[in-house]
């Protein structure tokens, strides 16, 4: 999340847990256990959880498995 922490914060779009469920296609408590675990950052609003959306496309980045490369 490095090119969201220069960014002003007014300027990154945050995505609740069901919009980062949606886009990722898991359930909700995949996202709350990839937030608990450190795996994917998040800012607490109240008892909610918010989820910069340039986090989740780099996670998904990161995470990618090329088939058939040995």
């Amino acid at each position: 999340m490095a090119a969201d922490s220069e960014r002003p914060l007014n300027e990154v779009k945050f995505l609740t847990v069901a919009e980062v469920a949606s886009v990722m296609r898991v359930s909700k408590m995949t996202v709350y256990r990839l937030v608990h675990s450190g795996h994917l950052p998040a800012i607490r609003v109240g008892r909610s959880f918010r989820v910069p959306e340039q986090a989740v496309h780099e996670y998904l980045r990161e995470s990618f498995v090329g088939v058939g490369t040995a």
